[in-house]
């Protein structure tokens, strides 16, 4: 299936932006899609399941499937094939590169927002 990206640098090195993206805490900080996480796990790992709370207060289940520690992680959302998170090491950093399948092309808007705030997240820390 055909997908869609968006990325951004950040100024930091992999293993430094990982956990930002790796930890259940902290995607609320930077996801926009994302108000809250509830799973037995911390972070993401194969297998890992629990559920995120949208914006507009629904709950979804979601499913961890293919992790790369410090380079890239993916999951279904209500069994649906979601985000990609991938890690890039750069001359100044990361890159970090969200892709989404190409049918939720809208979401393309979301993902570059929510990757600004993880700059910001991770630059300021």
């Amino acid at each position: 299936m055909r997908r869609i990206s968006s990325s951004i640098e950040i100024a930091a090195s992999p293993d430094l932006v990982w956990p930002h993206i790796a930890q259940f805490d902290r995607w609320p900080a930077w996801g926009l899609s994302i108000t809250a996480v509830e799973s037995n796990a911390d972070q993401v790992a194969p297998g890992v399941t629990g559920r995120v709370r949208t914006p507009v207060g629904f709950w979804l289940p979601f499913t961890i499937e293919d992790v790369t520690p410090e380079s890239y992680w993916d999951w279904r959302v209500a069994g649906v094939r979601a985000t990609g998170h991938h890690l890039e090491p750069t001359a100044i950093g990361t890159r970090v590169r969200f892709t989404a399948p190409w049918i939720v092309a809208p979401y393309t808007v979301m993902m570059a927002a929510s990757l600004r705030k993880l700059k910001r997240e991770v630059e300021e820390s």
